[in-house]
């Protein structure tokens, strides 16, 4: 071979090199620009890196956790301050736990602008579960907060980790009823900051002490409609009926104790009761599709499901996004969050983050809260507390209500 064909076969390697790479998405210029960086291992298993992304609306900036469910020694959990009507920073819920990673979760109760004198309780959209322990039930469709959901999808969707320690998308619908001296009831809640119109829900100490008057406020289908004026609520504890009021209370609720809250028809069913009853509850979350149970979930949506990404999805709007990524058959899970800096601020579409999500090797993918929610964390080898990676565009981190933390036994 001359050296002249030795050199165009170098530069034509290179070309078609840079070419793979410039089409998955994940460099906007030359491997050694500002902004691509080689992976870091943070732990057996776990590993952190950032890249920028040529978007449509200008130039973004991804923070990546890939993380090995192989390793017996890595897990992955819930964060949460301890109550579903909570809120607290991703730092501080990752600290608090030894996380060496981890990123904001799912939509929430953010504000209550449309109802005057109403408390924001804080609380997630959809269900959650957190080691085994099912803490909340979705919401109705039209009270969620979030951009619009992808055709044929809805509050119940989750992202988690079951019991053979794999992670995978599903639905999760709450089954439940109420047996009083009048007959059963469906159950229509479990810890929502929203019940559907009519119905009866289930609060237990793993509420927390927030106010439970929001949940009878808005319908199914607007979140800004009034408070409902018929409202009920009973106490429940050892099984009997020991207390009950014409307007959703707050404060703490003992463990052995649970608070039913029924607006309209459920209201009228709540009054029926009276003290000393007999009252039976009994939920739990069912996946809709394989009925296997998780040991961790958290709300979102799917954007990509089978490596394909949905129908539908929303390619004009742009904004900084959180997203998870599952891959390997469930044994890889990728967490991703956008960089809020100034120049990175105008984000990805819902439909260019299913294809970031794709190209960073995912199958499956779920987004998850985004704008000043945006948050990935890590805590280096060694180090006693997590460094936020990203810039939250709100210009210090938002508390959020939970969120996805990876673990380490190593």
């Amino acid at each position: 071979m001359t050296a002249r064909h030795a050199r165009f076969r170098t530069v034509l390697g290179l070309l078609v090199a840079w070419g793979v790479l410039a089409t998955t998405g994940l460099v906007a210029a030359a491997p050694a620009a500002a902004g691509e960086r080689a992976w870091t291992r943070l732990a057996p298993g776990v590993r952190y890196r950032q890249f920028d992304i040529a978007a449509s609306k200008g130039p973004a900036r991804a923070h990546l956790l890939s993380v090995d469910l192989h390793d017996p020694r890595v897990s992955v959990g819930l964060l949460y301050p301890g109550a579903v009507g909570a809120r607290a920073t991703l730092s501080t819920l990752a600290g608090g736990r030894g996380a060496v990673g981890g990123v904001n979760g799912d939509f929430f109760n953010i504000t209550e602008t449309q109802h005057p004198g109403v408390e924001a309780t804080g609380a997630s959209v959809g269900p959650a579960i957190a080691d085994g322990r099912e803490l909340k039930a979705a919401v109705p469709d039209g009270q969620r907060f979030g951009p619009v959901l992808p055709p044929g999808t809805s509050t119940r969707e989750v992202i988690g980790v079951d019991g053979e320690h794999r992670a995978r998308l599903g639905r999760l619908a709450l089954d439940g009823s109420l047996r009083t001296p009048g007959g059963q009831l469906a159950l229509g809640g479990l810890n929502q900051y929203a019940l559907p119109v009519g119905s009866v829900g289930a609060f237990t100490s793993d509420w927390g002490s927030v106010s439970r008057v929001r949940a009878t406020c808005g319908t199914d289908t607007d979140r800004a409609a009034p408070c409902s004026t018929v409202t009920h609520e009973v106490t429940v504890r050892g099984g009997r009926v020991v207390s009950a009021a014409a307007t959703p209370g707050g404060g703490p609720i003992a463990a052995d104790a649970e608070v039913l809250v029924g607006r309209e028809a459920g209201a009228v069913e709540l009054r029926k009761l009276h003290v000393g009853d007999a009252v039976t509850i009994r939920h739990r979350l069912v996946e809709a599709r394989s009925g296997q149970p998780y040991r961790f979930a958290v709300g979102g949506y799917p954007v990509l499901r089978g490596g394909a990404p949905l129908p539908g999805l929303d390619a004009d709007t742009a904004a900084v996004r959180s997203a998870a990524g599952i891959a390997d058959d469930g044994r890889t899970l990728l967490l991703l969050a956008l960089d809020g800096a100034p120049e990175f601020r105008t984000g990805l579409t819902i439909a260019e983050l299913a294809a970031v999500m794709r190209r960073a090797g995912s199958v499956d993918a779920f987004s998850l809260d985004g704008g000043g929610s945006s948050t990935l964390v890590t805590r280096d080898p060694g180090a006693g507390s997590v460094t936020v990676r990203n810039h939250p565009s709100g210009g210090a981190e938002r508390p959020v209500p939970n969120g996805i933390g990876v673990f380490s036994r190593a």
